[in-house]
């Protein structure tokens, strides 16, 4: 089953993927959030899965049934108790920036207010000249865990969804280089977008076999593959269970392949994981205060072009 966080008046509803429609899960008469809906008995799931499927075969309507190219979405998981993030899980990426391939998974967090969906624009505040694509495939948990092991792992997961993890990467390397924590430079507001789609375990037999994918504007910015990973899906959750409670609803990103590099004001985002759809964003530079003596705005794009706008590798 895929599962999308529909907007609606009242706030966010399932919506269920029948092909390029959604579907809201309350019409059918299923009342429950996205981790509980991909938690239920596969039985269930099929059967709620015909019943949207026999009420998407009469078209959309704009309501209960939307098509997904015309329907911007808001994350698929809701609430997220915390996000958990992996730098350097991927061999080429650490060395491209310069550092020795970890011993153990380097872990940060972001937070949830960068959360938004598909089709969402990602607005880059004046506080920083550069904001960078990281394409990722992130897991969400289904159930309350602690020390999971490699036979429980699996039960412990709703799905697989696409994270874009976006970093104000100019912030970041000020931070790096002050040896302070670069927190700041993650939770920026909707820089963790998140989607379309919470795909449900059964769709995804092996997650170390996809093909990962970002481009902006149409070109091909970072291409890998998910058994390129360091720390593999069930090892991270293993070490994660180890030293924490995972809750229902945590989302971890599970890091990068190399590529990693800067999106201009106006570009348009597209990270694509398997099967799992396409997680499509646009950036839009928020305008400066304006400065020097004809008074125009400068626009964090503008400065970037004006510098070279070299990718910087971290």
């Amino acid at each position: 089953m895929r599962i999308a966080g529909l907007p609606t008046p009242d706030g966010l509803r399932v919506g269920i993927g029948v092909g390029d429609l959604v579907v809201r899960a309350d019409a059918l008469g299923l009342h429950a959030d996205p981790v509980a809906v991909a938690m239920l008995p596969d039985a269930q799931r099929r059967r709620w899965q015909a019943a949207a499927e026999a009420r998407a075969a009469a078209g959309p309507d704009g309501d209960v049934v939307r098509r997904l190219s015309q329907t911007p979405l808001g994350p698929p998981v809701w609430p997220v108790p915390k996000m958990i993030c992996l730098a350097l899980n991927y061999r080429a990426h650490a060395q491209e920036g310069g550092f020795t391939p970890p011993a153990r998974p380097v872990i940060f967090l972001k937070g949830p207010n960068t959360l938004v969906g598909h089709g969402c624009d990602v607005t880059v505040p004046p506080l920083t000249r550069r904001i960078d694509h990281e394409g990722e495939l992130a897991v969400v948990i289904g159930r309350r865990s602690r020390h999971l092991t490699a036979s429980t792992w699996r039960d412990a997961t709703a799905g697989y969804t696409i994270c874009n993890d976006l970093t104000a990467r100019d912030l970041q390397l000020e931070d790096i280089e002050a040896r302070h924590p670069w927190d700041l430079s993650k939770s920026i507001d909707g820089y963790g977008p998140l989607g379309p789609w919470l795909v449900t375990t059964d769709e995804v037999p092996d997650p170390q076999a996809l093909d990962l994918e970002v481009r902006v504007d149409g070109e091909p910015r970072q291409r890998g593959r998910t058994d390129q990973m360091i720390f593999g899906v069930g090892e991270l959750l293993i070490r994660l269970s180890a030293v924490m409670t995972l809750e229902p609803g945590d989302v971890i990103a599970t890091g990068t392949p190399e590529g990693i590099g800067p999106v201009a004001d106006g570009s348009t985002v597209e990270v694509r994981v398997g099967d799992l759809g396409v997680l499509r964003n646009r950036v839009v530079f928020e305008a400066r205060p304006a400065t020097g003596a004809g008074g125009a705005a400068t626009r964090p794009a503008e400065v970037a072009a004006a510098t070279g706008g070299e990718a910087v590798r971290s």
